[in-house]
C-alpha cells in the first residue's frame, strides 16, 4: 500500500518545520511538500518547498500537481508583526484559509485535513466554566485579533467538511505553546524583565508543550482521527506562580491603562498583545482534554507546569549592552510609575474630600 502524501502550510514556522521532519522519517509517509512564502529553518531533506502564498488560487494547482492526500493547514498566523500588519494578517489568515479549502475541494484523491487552532476560540470571560470542552459555547464569542481569525477559520473548516463528507477533517484546539524551544507568545512575554499584568485579576494558565503538539499533529496527519480536539497540558499555573517561578517582576496595570501598556510593549517589537489577549490577562482559560485521551488515544506527557518549567531551564539569560528594547522596558516601567501615583493621588484626594 501506498504511503500518505502530506502538504504541510507554514513550513518556515517552528512546529510545521518539525512535523515535516518527523513525517520524513516514517515508513509510511511518501513525500512531503511544504508551503509558505519564506524557506523552512529546519533542514529538510526530503520534503519539497514551494514558495507560494496558500491566498493566491494557484494553490489549486499545487495540490494537483503534487497529488497529495493529506493537507496539514498549520500556516495561521498568531501575531500581525510575522506577517506585516493586522489587515495583511486577517487577510492571510482567513482568505488564506478560504483559498486553501477551496482547493482542496476540488482535489478528489484528498482524504485528510488537519486544522491547527487554538483554545482561543474560546474567548475569555469572568463567567467563563472551570473548563472548555469541544462542544461549550463561548461566554464571549471572539471579535477581534488572532482569536476571531481562529474562530472563522473553524467555521471554513466545518463547511468544507460538510460539502467533502469523504474526507476526514481534524480540528487540534491547542493551548499557548511552552517549552520545546518554541519561540511564542508567553515564551516572549515571560523574557520581559517587568512583565505587565491587569492590577486585581490572577488569570489561570495552561500551556501546551511544544513536543506534545508536535506528537499530535503527527498522529492526526498519519491516523484518521475526525472530530474537534483540546491540547494542553494537565493542571494550570496562576499568573503570579509562573512569574514567580520565572523569577520576573510583576508591574501591575489598572485596567484603563491596559491598552496603553500593550502599546508600550508592542513597541518593543517582542510582543503583540491584542484586545483579547488583554482580556486573557484578566480571565485566563483553561480546557477539558478528556475527548483527546479517550477518543484521539493520546495523553501529553508535560503537564502545564512541566511545560513551563522546561522553558525556564532552556532559556538563555544574555547579559548584554542596554539596547533599544531595554530603554523601552524603561519607558514601560516609568509609565507604570507615573500611573501608580496617580492613582494613590486621586485616591488620597477623594478620602480627603470625604472627611
Amino acid at each position: 500500500m501506498a504511503g500518505r502524501r502530506v502538504l504541510i502550510t507554514g513550513i518556515s514556522e517552528q512546529i510545521p518545520g518539525k512535523l515535516a521532519r518527523a513525517l520524513e522519517q516514517r515508513d509510511d509517509v511518501e513525500y512531503v511538500a511544504g508551503v509558505d512564502v519564506r524557506a523552512p529553518h529546519d533542514d529538510l531533506r526530503h520534503t519539497e518547498f514551494i514558495r507560494a502564498d496558500i491566498r493566491n488560487p494557484i494553490v489549486t494547482r499545487v495540490i494537483t500537481a503534487t497529488g497529495v492526500d493529506t493537507v496539514v493547514h498549520a500556516g495561521v498566523a498568531t501575531a500581525p508583526g510575522s506577517v506585516g500588519g493586522r489587515a495583511r494578517m486577517k487577510e492571510h489568515n482567513v482568505i488564506g484559509t478560504m483559498q486553501l479549502l477551496a482547493a482542496c475541494q476540488k482535489a478528489d484523491a484528498l482524504r485528510t485535513v488537519v486544522i491547527k487552532s487554538s483554545t482561543a476560540v474560546y474567548g475569555s470571560d469572568h463567567s467563563d466554566p472551570a473548563l472548555f470542552t469541544e462542544g461549550a459555547t463561548p461566554r464571549a464569542t471572539p471579535r477581534s485579533g488572532f482569536a476571531k481569525d481562529v474562530t472563522e477559520v473553524e467555521g471554513y473548516a466545518r463547511s468544507f467538511g460538510r460539502r467533502r463528507p469523504d474526507v476526514t477533517v481534524t480540528i487540534l484546539r491547542f493551548a499557548n505553546f511552552i517549552g520545546g524551544g518554541v519561540d511564542s507568545l508567553f515564551a516572549r512575554y515571560f523574557a520581559l524583565p517587568l512583565v505587565p499584568t491587569i492590577a486585581g485579576y490572577d488569570p489561570r494558565l495552561q500551556f501546551c508543550h511544544g513536543d506534545d503538539a508536535l506528537a499530535v499533529m503527527e498522529r492526526a496527519t498519519v491516523e484518521d482521527r475526525p472530530g474537534i480536539y483540546n491540547v494542553a497540558g494537565a493542571g494550570v499555573l496562576y499568573l503570579s506562580q509562573a512569574i514567580r517561578l520565572a523569577g520576573r517582576v510583576p508591574a501591575p496595570v489598572l485596567l484603563p491603562f491596559a491598552t496603553i501598556a500593550g502599546n508600550l510593549v508592542r513597541r518593543t517589537g517582542r510582543l503583540d498583545f491584542s484586545p483579547e489577549q488583554l482580556r486573557f490577562l484578566q480571565y485566563g482559560r483553561a480546557v477539558d482534554v478528556t475527548k483527546l485521551r479517550r477518543n484521539f488515544g493520546s495523553v501529553p506527557r508535560y503537564s502545564t507546569r512541566e511545560a513551563f518549567q522546561d522553558y525556564l531551564a532552556h532559556r538563555r539569560i544574555r547579559k548584554v549592552a542596554p539596547s533599544p528594547t531595554q530603554a523601552w522596558d524603561r519607558e514601560l516601567y516609568d509609565f507604570l510609575q507615573r500611573r501608580a501615583a496617580a492613582a494613590s493621588a486621586n485616591q488620597t484626594g477623594s478620602t480627603g474630600e470625604d472627611r
